[in-house]
């Protein structure tokens, strides 16, 4: 097991699930940020292996698509765009447009499904991305333990093939400045290795927002290991949060080696 966590200088609340390595508070359910977009790429995944859905299907933006935030769409002057082009910029560069593009055509209700059908009780998305978000919408977009979410990140990890697909959504994100951080990587070396190699490799996906950070992936190296990590904190010191996730990474890649 990995040294005693957490540091007496956390600034919020620090939620840990290394499988096999380290636990904490791993069953609290926290606001996730992008990091819930896992559960619509899961569904979009299983869906295009499973021939629900066609990769090249066209699926015009709607004004109410729409987002700011993170992504590049809002910015570019195409109108329409395949599932399978929502899909890799949802996990690439967190786009909020896509993500409620994607999510509009999957449809909540099937989401949540796919994701209880995958183990997840209690982590689920509760509405769409929503800048600003008001009084009258639910008070975040996706809520969830990082027990659960370590426990899905094993299953991408594994061999049936929506998660060999969506495992090579996440290693093309764009966003290593959490746990991934102090895990020395090539962050654009978006190929899937095997186990065991001579290099350490992540995949991962990400979630920002006020008094928000959490992170989740998969590290390969000399072994594999999979993790969520999930933050909340007081606005302002989100920073503090994000050095106590980098603590867990270089744990993580002192383990590996």
């Amino acid at each position: 097991m990995l040294t005693a966590f957490p540091p007496p200088e956390l600034p919020g609340t620090l939620t840990v699930a290394v499988p096999g390595l380290l636990e904490h508070r791993a069953d609290d359910s926290l606001a996730l940020a992008s990091v819930g977009k896992l559960l619509l790429l899961a569904e979009v995944a299983r869906g295009l292996t499973g021939g629900t859905l066609e990769a090249d299907e066209p699926v015009a933006l709607l004004d109410e698509d729409y987002c700011a935030g993170s992504g590049l769409l809002a910015k570019l002057s195409a109108r329409q765009w395949t599932v399978s082009d929502l899909a890799r910029l949802t996990a690439a560069v967190s786009d909020n447009t896509a993500t409620n593009a994607l999510l509009r055509r999957v449809g909540l209700d099937r989401v949540n499904k796919g994701a209880a059908e995958l183990g997840l009780t209690q982590t689920r998305i509760l509405d769409f991305i929503r800048e600003p978000r008001l009084p009258e919408h639910p008070p975040t977009f996706a809520v969830g333990t990082a027990r659960e979410l370590a426990a899905l990140t094993q299953q991408i990890a594994g061999p049936a093939a929506w998660a060999r697909l969506m495992l090579g959504w996440m290693a093309a994100c764009t966003d290593r400045t959490m746990v991934a951080a102090a895990i020395p990587h090539d962050p654009e070396d978006d190929s899937v290795p095997k186990v065991p190699l001579d290099r350490l490799w992540v995949a991962n996906k990400t979630g920002t927002d006020i008094g928000m950070r959490c992170d989740v992936g998969v590290v390969r190296g000399r072994r594999e290991v999979c993790y969520a990590v999930l933050g909340n904190c007081t606005p302002g010191r989100e920073f503090e949060l994000l050095q106590a996730m980098r603590t867990i990474g270089a744990r993580i890649a002192a383990f590996i080696g």
